[in-house]
């Protein structure tokens, strides 16, 4: 005789996947002065230091000369493409007309730049995972820096998974984005180093 408990069965028919709302909601009430990021469904919690902060809203103040305040986001959750990528990335702007998705999210599609700001915990990520997955979301600017080397990197050109067009100097020398959907130079000579 075969016994079959129907409570499990349809409990195995249920997904047991996490989503990004729920890990979200399970972090909830965030520190405060912390960033929290899911990247690949593996949750970063950071703190905020004063460095990264003045290079933050440095790098804001610049794109003001070209974006209005409304277009501007730091460390607000945008989901991107691949496995449970919720990112709080450090500066984005966002493209003209940019719309709120039904959750009231800004979208990854409406990204001209992203800027992210190096943490010793969470390098990797911003040179590897996060650096693929903007490109796969098509980000057509990506800008690393790394108040630690005292250099910053330009990622252009976007395909697949990689970005074809890569630049480095030290702080100093000006990012020239003229080229670029951002239609500006970022002075980079106030950058302060950890």
């Amino acid at each position: 005789m075969t016994v079959v408990d129907t409570d499990r069965i349809e409990m195995a028919d249920t997904s047991d996947e996490r989503t990004l709302d729920m890990m979200f909601e399970w972090l909830e009430p965030t520190p405060e002065g912390f960033k929290v990021e899911i990247v690949e469904g593996n949750i970063f919690m950071s703190p905020q230091r004063r460095t990264h902060w003045q290079i933050i809203l440095d790098i804001v103040e610049q794109l003001r000369a070209r974006y209005p305040r409304e277009q501007l986001m730091s460390d607000v959750r945008i989901d991107f493409p691949g496995r449970l990528n919720g990112f709080a990335s450090d500066v984005v702007a966002l493209s003209e007309g940019a719309e709120p998705d039904a959750n009231g999210h800004c979208r990854y599609q409406d990204i001209d730049f992203v800027a992210e700001v190096i943490s010793k915990q969470t390098a990797a990520n911003d040179y590897g995972s996060k650096m693929a997955t903007y490109a796969t979301a098509g980000v057509p600017v990506y800008v690393i820096v790394d108040p630690y080397t005292g250099k910053w990197h330009l990622h252009t050109l976007p395909k697949d998974d990689e970005y074809r067009g890569t630049l480095s100097f030290d702080f100093g020398t000006p990012i020239a984005l003229t080229a670029t959907v951002v239609g500006l130079t970022l002075e980079t000579g106030a950058f302060p180093r950890d």
